[in-house]
């Protein structure tokens, strides 16, 4: 069995591999002073209610935004399953496919497994659009090869901006509107129209003007934890996938076996 973890700004996601099908995923804060003694009893508590020995893991793979926490996970895999981990984008594990940008190095993780695992899903000309801490896009040929992007704040990030600097305007949960009007009769359905339907707007214009600058037809592939919400308001997406950035550390650990 293959062990994935996945490092972003807000949450580790963990997943359980057996060939490329998930049998189990967890989710824990990220916190980069977590230790791996800490990270150990968490995980293996959990792998024990899946009925699954730590013995069973035969191969480990993570990926990481968060440099501060990559110490601690390396500290778990070795003391409690023995294994070196494969860290993604490094050595072996590097990335299978052409980065064709100004810095290549400077491509987070994230985005990387997520272009790996949608040409290797999906195939053709793509625009990934992954809802995370950032809003990112992803430009992909159809040989598989980045050719750029965008990063814009998140929504959640959009919203902390917005009550944290003003002194009146309450917190409000993100969710989407019962209403397509885009006219707000109270502050609360203001302030929703402004983060929710702003964030649909920038996303469907950047898509439209990012199709028209590759001028070939392009498949979009949503993925990370909103994008379901906003599948529901809006026809632009081609795909919904939940899983495409820790179904990347799958594939990539397949490469790195290679």
């Amino acid at each position: 069995m293959l062990l994935a973890a996945d490092v972003g700004n807000t949450n580790v996601v963990f997943a359980l591999f057996e060939g490329r099908e998930i049998r189990a995923r967890w989710r824990i804060a990220t916190d980069p002073r977590r230790t791996g003694d800490e990270y150990a009893v968490w995980l293996l508590q959990l792998l024990q209610i899946e009925g699954v020995d730590r013995k069973d893991i035969e191969q480990i793979i993570f990926a990481s935004v968060v440099p501060r926490a990559n110490h601690n996970l390396t500290v778990l895999c070795e003391k409690y399953f023995g294994i070196t981990p494969i860290v993604a984008g490094q050595g072996k594990a590097a990335w299978p496919f052409e980065i064709d940008v100004d810095q290549p190095s400077s491509l987070g993780a994230d985005r990387a497994l997520n272009i790996l695992a949608a040409h290797d899903k999906y195939g053709g000309d793509l625009i990934v659009i992954d809802f995370g801490t950032a809003t990112k896009l992803e430009a992909i040929d159809f040989n598989g090869t980045y050719k750029g992007g965008v990063i814009a704040p998140g929504i959640n990030l959009s919203l902390d901006a917005l009550v944290g600097k003003t002194a009146k305007l309450p917190r409000i949960a993100i969710r989407a509107p019962e209403s397509t009007s885009v006219i707000g009769r109270n502050t609360e359905d203001q302030m929703l129209i402004g983060i929710f339907w702003a964030h649909v707007a920038m996303m469907e214009g950047l898509i439209e003007r990012m199709r028209t600058e590759i001028g070939r037809p392009a498949k979009v592939v949503a993925t990370g934890g909103l994008a379901i919400l906003f599948d529901q308001k809006t026809e632009i997406f081609d795909y919904v996938d939940a899983d495409l950035t820790i179904e990347g550390l799958a594939i990539l650990a397949e490469h790195a076996s290679k």
